[in-house]
């Protein structure tokens, strides 16, 4: 069977790595056995939830090139909450509870200072039918609770291994707040079982959910997804990367030029036994992607590598996947010979613009050795300027002048572009054109 899986962001935010690596995880899961990559928004919260978020998200992902075969929005999802928790009411599966969140509270205070874990004690079970009516009489709402069963929960988890927790240590989940709505742990599963998802991979913050998820599942009578749990990603110094959440979103990093293949690359390979490949394309990637290849360890991601590597990747990136890029640049004109003359030397795809410049816009020239330059403008070749031509007139040039190496190079460099360093002059010669080279090599603004 294909498998389905599922990148459930809540709309509260916007998305950053941590979040990104959970969805392209998934989606290389999906890529590589032929299945399906749903995008589900979990909006229950209403308060926090934004469509500013939603629309992001969406933008986020389809900048990293994550395509989703289907959209659900938990939001738009409630009848299928509310059949479900009918369901286990019916059964007898689920009880009504009465206290405040500050009476909970309390009690995990006294739990804890008791050494206890905190969790709930059931004591709502010891009501008689009187005193639940004289509760609600006082115009409490009941929250809902599944009881699990005594004993363990466990499960096989794809990436750490078998994982056991005591039931009686979690405490019998919320699945129902007091105004009908369903908890994120309930949805959840739910959304799981309804959407045919058959493997749940997320961070290793949820695996306790997991457990408390297989019992809700069990209690419906429906088929749980396999659960894979990905060490949470630390920074370099081991600190978890929420806390620069900020500085690490995708729109941040989209803003810093970093490419997005490079985002999909490193995310990737974290916590994998290979170090990420500039030149390699996220389809090769997906062509051998296997959870097997994850440890338990959690990654440590350096950030400030990111641009390096990113300009790696851009360097390595066909002129037919960034010729749209380049048009929406304003750069229409440029083509394959541009950017073959270009990529090794940007760091961000916006910097082709400088260069497009030096080749196309009037520009002063930095005149340095007079005498060579009047040299070069008397040897210039007629056009096409091409190789051939270049490597001719520079031939010329060190039998006239008898100069070679930088002392040849860096003032014809200086003239033509204005700068120290860049692309090869035999590349942007025949970019800007005889007549432009010419004038500037005369000392003309061109």
């Amino acid at each position: 069977m294909s498998p389905v899986v599922r990148f459930a962001p809540s709309p509260t935010g916007y998305l950053h790595l941590g979040n990104a690596r959970i969805a392209v995880v998934n989606w290389l899961l999906a890529r590589r056995h032929g299945g399906r990559f749903v995008l589900r928004i979990d909006d229950t919260d209403r308060e926090r939830s934004e469509e500013v978020y939603v629309a992001a998200i969406r933008e986020d992902l389809a900048w990293l090139g994550l395509a989703w075969q289907e959209e659900v929005r938990q939001s738009e999802r409630t009848f299928i909450y509310e059949a479900a928790w009918e369901r286990l009411r019916s059964a007898g599966a689920v009880y009504p509870c009465y206290e405040t969140a500050a009476e909970l509270e309390a009690l995990r205070a006294r739990q804890r200072a008791a050494g206890q874990p905190p969790r709930y004690d059931r004591r709502v079970l010891t009501l008689s039918a009187a005193d639940r009516a004289a509760l609600e009489a006082e115009g409490r709402r009941p929250h809902w609770r599944l009881r699990l069963p005594d004993g363990d929960l466990a499960f096989d988890d794809l990436i750490l291994g078998p994982r056991r927790f005591r039931a009686e240590a979690l405490g019998d989940p919320i699945l129902r707040r007091e105004d009908g709505s369903a908890t994120y742990l309930f949805a959840s599963a739910v959304d799981d079982a309804d959407l045919g998802i058959t493997h749940v991979i997320r961070g290793e913050d949820h695996v306790t959910n997991t457990a408390l998820q297989l019992a809700i599942l069990a209690a419906l009578d429906r088929p749980a997804p396999r659960f894979a749990h990905l060490p949470l990603v630390t920074d370099a110094a081991g600190r978890g990367l929420s806390k620069r959440e900020g500085a690490l979103s995708l729109r941040s990093l989209r803003e810093q030029g970093i490419e997005p293949r490079a985002i999909v690359l490193v995310l990737a390979a974290l916590g994998a036994a290979t170090a990420p490949d500039p030149q390699a394309s996220p389809e090769s990637i997906a062509a051998r992607f296997a959870l097997e290849d994850y440890g338990r360890a959690a990654p440590r991601l350096a950030v400030e590598e990111l641009p390096r590597f990113s300009a790696a990747v851009l360097h390595h990136l066909p002129y037919d996947e960034v010729a749209p890029r380049l048009t929406a640049l304003g750069l229409g004109e440029a083509g394959l010979t541009f950017w073959d003359a270009v990529r090794g030397n940007i760091d961000r795809l916006e910097d082709a613009r400088a260069w497009w410049a030096v080749c196309t816009e009037p520009l002063q020239p930095v005149v340095t050795d007079p005498d060579l330059l009047a040299a070069a403008a008397d040897l210039l070749p007629p056009e096409p300027l091409d190789e051939a031509a270049f490597a001719g007139w520079v031939e010329a040039l060190k039998a006239r002048t008898g100069k070679r190496g930088r002392a040849l190079f860096q003032p014809l460099r200086l003239a033509l572009t204005g700068r120290q360093h860049g692309p090869e002059l035999k590349h942007l010669l025949s970019l800007m054109g005889r007549a432009r080279a010419l004038a500037r090599l005369r000392g003309e603004t061109a």
